[in-house]
């Protein structure tokens, strides 16, 4: 998945393997060298004695370097040398490989945000079975994969064959071209001033407009292709972007005999498919879609695909999967109580404690003196605030984080960079301890209802400085 970069890959001794020695570490080594890896780091008896010698009977070298220990590859560890690079490590229990993962993970900034593939893997499984097997899947990776990194994440996708990926502007688009991400990319809100870099980077325009039609097909005759695919919105009552269905006659007149452009497929947004209370509306927009599609699908005289449902729709409406489907927030494990049983959460925001301090009562806490301490009490102060993407709305007792498995109430005004909290119930609360902003134990879900908004908010809110760490076991 790591396209573009630099690949390292740190292996133990594999132990109580059914294959011949010799069998599996050359299996191995050819493996790395069809995989372009450019470092193999080896730990382990077996490493040190037989790598090297399978490695001096190859044609295409490998830059190895041996170690007996983990202790030994850590004492000479300089990280700056792992720059710029994604890193591979795999090993025996025994072998203590997690020691290298915290060296290797350490950044002066301590709050990050974990995002674990294997539950994404598993999320975007899950859905998928709940589909017809001719259904196609286009997963939404726009706003930054919702938070979560645009590049890593298609290219997770890519790795499990997703058939599309949406984005919302070109440039996040490019981004992932830039990545080696291979897969059809649509854009759902193209500029005018984009246009070049769609077409150069082969990504698929939605077209909500007729004015934005003319000028894309413009673009195309001077461009000199022809038949370039792209995508048609209708309006169907989101009224945000979209032909209205009225107009579609036109518009299909317009499309019937134009060799530059040629309909990839015609979809609407659904405006509350979570609420049971509007099913009738969502219904009635499905019907308008179908209709409106059917109604182009005749003047222009060829098929297109036909989508509109999004991630609770999947789960709750199996009539509107259509030709295709756009899974969402679905994929990071957030959904309604249809999907929610069978997904696992694939996030995790953390920090750590900077200092913890005792408070007599009448003490005040942050800035205007709001948190006022009615008996002694020890703090904590954590290191992440709203310029992380901690809302200042979870000041003054409303939020809460997980200290030691135990919810610790935040204390006072949530500052740019830091929050303090309460935790004075908590025994043997230290420097350095991790907090749980959200994850296990305080789902999302429950963040964002504190603050009466929703979770893709708070995802799509953490900031960039915030280093994301990506993990999979297997």
């Amino acid at each position: 998945q790591a396209k573009g970069l630099k690949k390292t890959v740190i292996l133990s001794d594999f132990l109580q393997s059914g294959d011949s020695t010799i069998y599996l570490y050359s299996n191995i080594l050819e493996q790395l060298q069809k995989h372009n890896i450019s470092r193999f780091i080896g730990i382990g008896e077996q490493m040190i004695s037989l790598v090297p010698r399978l490695i001096a009977g190859k044609k295409q070298k490998i830059a190895f370097s041996p170690f007996l220990t983990t202790e030994d590859f850590l004492r000479q560890l300089h990280t700056p040398d792992f720059k710029e690079e994604a890193i591979l490590i795999k090993g025996a229990r025994l072998f203590g490989f997690e020691e290298i993962a915290a060296h290797l993970e350490q950044k002066a900034h301590q709050t990050i945000l974990e995002i674990n593939l294997n539950a994404i893997a598993h999320n975007y499984k899950a859905f998928q079975q709940m589909l017809n097997p001719a259904t196609k899947m286009m997963v939404m990776v726009k706003a930054f994969a919702y938070g979560s990194g645009g590049s890593e994440i298609a290219g997770l996708l890519q790795y499990h064959k997703a058939d599309y990926l949406g984005v919302a502007y070109a440039d996040e688009g490019v981004e992932l071209r830039k990545a080696g991400i291979t897969l059809p990319v649509m854009v759902l809100n193209p500029e005018e001033n984009a246009f070049d870099a769609i077409t150069d980077n082969y990504q698929e325009p939605v077209v909500f407009s007729f004015k934005q039609l003319a000028a894309f097909q413009k673009h195309i005759q001077q461009a000199g292709l022809k038949n370039y695919p792209v995508h048609i919105e209708v309006e169907t009552g989101m009224n945000r972007l979209g032909f209205n269905t009225a107009d579609i006659k036109k518009l299909g007149k317009l499309l019937k005999e134009n060799g530059f452009i040629r309909v990839q497929s015609v979809f609407s947004h659904l405006a509350a498919s979570e609420d049971e209370v509007e099913d009738a509306f969502t219904l009635g927009q499905y019907e308008l879609l179908l209709q409106a599609a059917k109604e182009l699908e005749t003047a222009i005289g060829y098929s297109f695909l036909k989508h509109i449902a999004n991630s609770s729709a999947i789960a709750r409406f199996p009539l509107l999967q259509m030709d295709m489907v756009r899974l969402g927030i679905g994929l990071y494990g957030i959904g309604d109580k249809h999907a929610a049983k069978k997904l696992q959460p694939a996030l995790t925001l953390k920090s750590t404690i900077a200092q913890v301090k005792q408070l007599k009562k009448g003490d005040t806490v942050s800035y205007n003196r709001r948190g006022v301490v009615q008996k002694n009490a020890v703090t904590a102060t954590v290191r992440i605030g709203y310029a992380d993407g901690y809302s200042r709305r979870l000041g003054n007792g409303v939020g809460y984080m997980l200290v030691k498995n135990r919810k610790a109430y935040v204390i006072g005004t949530v500052c740019m960079d830091m929050v303090m909290i309460d935790v004075t119930h908590i025994k043997g609360v230290k420097e350095g301890d991790d907090v749980i902003v959200f994850g296990p134990g305080l789902p999302l879900q429950e963040l964002a209802e504190a603050i009466g908004t929703i979770p893709y908010e708070i995802m799509t809110g953490i900031s960039q400085r915030v280093k994301r760490v990506y993990w999979s076991e297997g």
